[in-house]
């Protein structure tokens, strides 16, 4: 007889996003005539960059010619054009890689939940909390065993080093939903109390181009000994507005290795390149030509200006967050601020009155976590006018 595996059961019934999806469709069913703003999910608004947009264009005619259509691709871990283009934009940070050691992926929520596939059920998982909640909800399909290290306001909501070992440490920084950034003194704690237990650190690098500050590290490899601990999975969802086009990278160092059942050291690389081999059938053609065009001198130019609109955003909600006297992180590195709810209310109150009183769409806190509580999270990926709408909707709903 089949059974389920029942480390499922012990998941929450709803997904963070898909029950905030239910609570507004019930709000727009009884609400039809209602103008709703929404700054919850982290989907971007701006189009894809014109360079990009060529280049896809020219890569799709191209699968319409016999001479230069494309099936499967070779390798598994992506053309080598693209890997060459990740591997240059690395490099101007200071960051050698082998184009070997990175994997296209169709972005990091994938990467970050089956990255624990090739780590054993034995290993006790740390995450900073507030998180993601792919990071515990994988690992709970998983059956592993989840501790956590405490973000609170007191740390800058980020979290340091715990007293106690772990196996696996996942990271995120610039931070979702925080939107506080790890300074390059405070990785360099991380890697070492990863070195010191022989524990891998997943680096969750989705939103590092918006990093601003000069002085911040946008890889966990700018950090020395790194590479001896840490795998990095990035996207071009915010990057570059890849969020309905899907692609990203997982770069894993070939001199990553850690010890089997048996007491043999393997690659990690070359155990992930089976996993994909065996999994995944890769990012189609197209989407890496468009991938590509990304990191040309142009392609950079074109999404950091539109990165530019949406950090204008956020010190539009900066703004408000202050002249409210409402405490707040997030913003200035990041596309997310994450402030305390008005007059001690829990998460799923304010969003719950957010929505009827403004009409206006966030995330609940709680979701993310148990430090989460009593906190909420606003995305800056709205248009101008509809995030200064919000804002004065938001003023409005508080002082009046």
């Amino acid at each position: 007889m089949a059974q389920l595996n029942d480390h499922f059961l012990d998941l929450k019934e709803n997904y963070l996003f898909k029950e905030i999806s239910r609570q507004v469709n019930e709000y727009v069913s009884a609400h039809p005539d209602c103008k709703l703003i929404k700054m919850g999910i982290g989907d971007v608004t701006q189009p894809l960059a014109p360079a990009v947009v060529t280049a896809m264009e020219k890569a799709a005619a191209e699968m319409g010619k016999k001479e230069t259509f494309r099936g499967y691709e070779d390798s598994g871990q992506g053309y080598d054009f693209l890997r060459e283009a990740v591997k240059g934009y690395y490099a101007k940070r200071g960051v050698e890689l082998d184009c070997e050691e990175i994997f296209i992926s169709d972005g990091a929520k994938s990467d970050s939940g089956n990255i624990n596939d090739i780590f054993s059920e034995e290993n006790t998982v740390l995450v900073t909390d507030p998180a993601y909640p792919v990071y515990v909800d994988s690992n709970t399909m998983g059956g592993k065993k989840i501790l956590y290290a405490d973000s609170t306001p007191e740390n800058g909501f980020a979290a340091m080093p715990p007293e106690f070992p772990a196996d696996l440490i996942y990271l995120c920084s610039p931070n979702n939903p925080t939107g506080s950034v790890y300074t390059k003194e405070q990785l360099e704690k991380w890697v070492e109390y990863a070195l010191k237990n022989k524990a891998v650190i997943i680096f969750d690098a989705a939103y590092e181009a918006f990093i601003t500050d000069p002085a911040l590290p946008h890889s966990i490899f700018e950090i020395e000994g790194a590479k001896d601990c840490a795998i990095e999975i990035s996207s071009l969802s915010k990057t570059a507005g890849f969020t309905g086009t899907r692609c990203g990278y997982t770069v894993i160092p070939s001199q990553l290795t850690f010890t089997a059942s048996d007491g043999t050291a393997y690659s990690v690389r070359k155990i992930w390149a089976r996993r994909q081999g065996s999994k995944f059938n890769g990012v189609s053609y197209p989407v890496q030509r468009a991938a590509e065009a990304v990191f040309t001198e142009e392609g950079l130019a074109q999404c950091r200006q539109t990165i530019k609109g949406y950090l204008d955003n956020a010190a539009i909600m900066a703004e408000t967050f202050t002249k409210l006297g409402i405490e707040f992180t997030g913003g200035l590195n990041s596309p997310y601020i994450w402030f305390r709810c008005p007059n001690n209310m829990d998460s799923w109150a304010f969003f719950r009155k957010l929505l009827e009183e403004a009409e206006v769409v966030g995330t609940p806190g709680a979701g993310f976590g148990k430090n989460g509580e009593g906190w909420f999270r606003m995305t800056a990926f709205g248009s101008r006018e509809n995030t200064a709408e919000a804002m004065q909707r938001l003023e409005k709903m508080l002082t009046t």
